[in-house]
């Protein structure tokens, strides 16, 4: 089978690896396109990917945002004009759902993220199975009139960290506190107060913080690079990781690595399963982060056992494909 699938962000990309090297084995043939964004392409390098490029990421107006995506809307109908895909996968890319569902072809989508109100109009309502972790409520896929649910034992990020092997970085100062910036560019982040800064400040009182911008952004304060890095990597060598969001805060905890996510974003129904399953992911507020930050600092979990015991969705997805081939 000829089997697609689109990454948008650094999450996407280490998904969109994992389900192709399990698609790969299993004998179809798989295409792997993205776009041009800060995080896609360079960690494609880094796991050995070669996507296809098509348009870019261009977050400064609802105009660009429209335009951009409409401009890979038709790039992906020209590159399929003859040779459409039979399956299309994806983690709610936009361009992929609309793309796919023009041509007919059936849609694989996985989705954690309820406060995604655009991405999830634009992207459930058009799959043929969405699968999702068991933590999500069903109230989430029926919402956007989802038509089959698929639901799995464990996290998304679970399908590149189950048999991660990361790399050991012996530059690093310790102890080592891995701070993510807020995603100021989401549109679910419209009108929120970036204070990642002012909170990395307060966090070096305890230890060297490094701070991971997600856009770019140049400065040489708090081990800031220019150069794109390998975050699942990076935590795993941490003692600490803050964050604002999701992915990164799972990466940390099923590593072992304490998590600190701050609530309101972080307050999601997988970050909340995973800390009641035992990983070491607590959610809190600004406030009371440094409070958290004393208290984990350097504590190392064994969370082997855990991890072993969660569900692959890779595997799961692969078992779909199967059920669509026949």
């Amino acid at each position: 089978m000829k089997i697609w699938y689109d990454a948008c962000t650094g999450k996407h990309t280490r998904y969109g690896a994992a389900i192709g090297k399990e698609l790969r084995k299993a004998g179809h043939e798989f295409i792997f396109t993205t776009r041009e964004h800060p995080d896609t392409v360079p960690l494609a390098r880094i796991l050995g990917e070669k996507p296809i490029v098509v348009g870019k990421y261009d977050p400064s107006t609802l105009t660009s945002r429209l335009e951009e995506s409409a401009e890979r809307i038709i790039a992906f109908a020209k590159m399929f004009k003859d040779n459409k895909p039979d399956v299309a996968i994806a983690h709610q890319s936009v361009e992929l759902c609309r793309t796919a569902f023009g041509l007919g072809t059936p849609i694989i989508l996985t989705a954690d993220t309820p406060h995604a109100l655009a991405v999830n109009r634009l992207t459930i309502p058009f799959a043929h199975t969405v699968v999702v972790s068991e933590a999500m409520p069903k109230s989430f896929t029926k919402t956007y009139c989802a038509q089959k649910v698929v639901p799995f034992k464990g996290v998304d990020e679970v399908a590149w960290i189950k048999n991660f092997h990361p790399t050991k970085i012996t530059n690093l100062k310790k102890p080592l506190i891995v701070v993510r910036q807020i995603e100021t560019q989401a549109a679910y982040a419209k009108g929120k107060k970036d204070s990642t800064k002012t909170l990395a400040e307060k966090l070096a009182e305890l230890g060297n913080v490094h701070l991971i911008h997600r856009y770019n952004e140049q400065g040489a304060e708090f081990g800031v690079k220019a150069e794109f890095e390998d975050s699942a990597s990076l935590v795993a060598n941490a003692d600490l990781v803050v964050s604002y969001g999701g992915t990164i805060s799972r990466e940390a905890a099923l590593q072992g690595v304490p998590s600190i996510a701050i609530s309101d974003m972080a307050k999601t129904y997988v970050n909340t399963y995973l800390a009641k399953k035992g990983f070491p992911l607590f959610i809190t507020t600004e406030q009371r982060v440094f409070g958290y930050a004393k208290d984990y600092l350097g504590k190392r979990f064994d969370v082997a056992g855990k991890l072993a015991a969660l569900e692959n969705p890779v595997e799961v997805i692969a078992r779909v494909v199967e059920t669509i081939k026949s």
